[in-house]
């Protein structure tokens, strides 16, 4: 069987983490799009008075989202102390693929915190950013379909236009 015959045979799992209005709407694009979903906040009172999150399940920690080969892991929050943690065992894990939202143009703030929990710079360069297709989203929705187009392609084995 071909490679590209495999990939869309395989299970498709993406896990967010950080529930943020970019992190809803590739919660609920994905599972249009095919994919389990999961998303992981590991802060209960920033759920409070939300409405239930899309997707279909919700786990307060990255053990409970069960990660594995078929698992996409996007952080949806760049600016959340937490990171690192969340990275790092991310990063232990054996997922597919780790990417964290941002702006291209700076260094990502989970460059630091991923060295000062020591991670060797191999490591660092599995966290992909900034994440989606190059096609200049502004708004949670675009780069939620930005972030999700990019998924298809890198597992369909296409050049998606991850570059910038």
């Amino acid at each position: 069987m071909s490679d590209e015959k495999k990939a869309a045979l395989s299970p498709r799992r993406l896990v967010v983490v950080f529930q943020s209005a970019v992190g809803e709407a590739m919660l609920r694009l994905g599972l249009d799009l095919g994919f389990q979903t999961v998303l992981v906040e590991p802060d209960e009172t920033r759920l409070q008075g939300l409405p239930k999150a899309h997707g279909d399940s919700f786990v307060h920690d990255l053990t409970a989202a069960r990660l594995d080969e078929h698992t996409d892991v996007v952080l949806s929050d760049h600016h959340r102390a937490e990171i690192g943690d969340v990275l790092q065992e991310a990063l232990a894990a054996e997922t597919r693929w780790i990417g964290i939202v941002g702006n291209p143009k700076v260094e990502g703030p989970h460059v630091a915190a991923l060295r000062e929990r020591g991670a060797g710079e191999e490591q660092i360069k599995r966290v992909h950013r900034p994440i989606g297709l190059n096609i200049g989203s502004r708004t949670p929705a675009e780069i939620a379909v930005a972030t999700l187009a990019g998924l298809i392609a890198d597992r369909n084995g296409r050049p998606g236009g991850f570059e910038f």
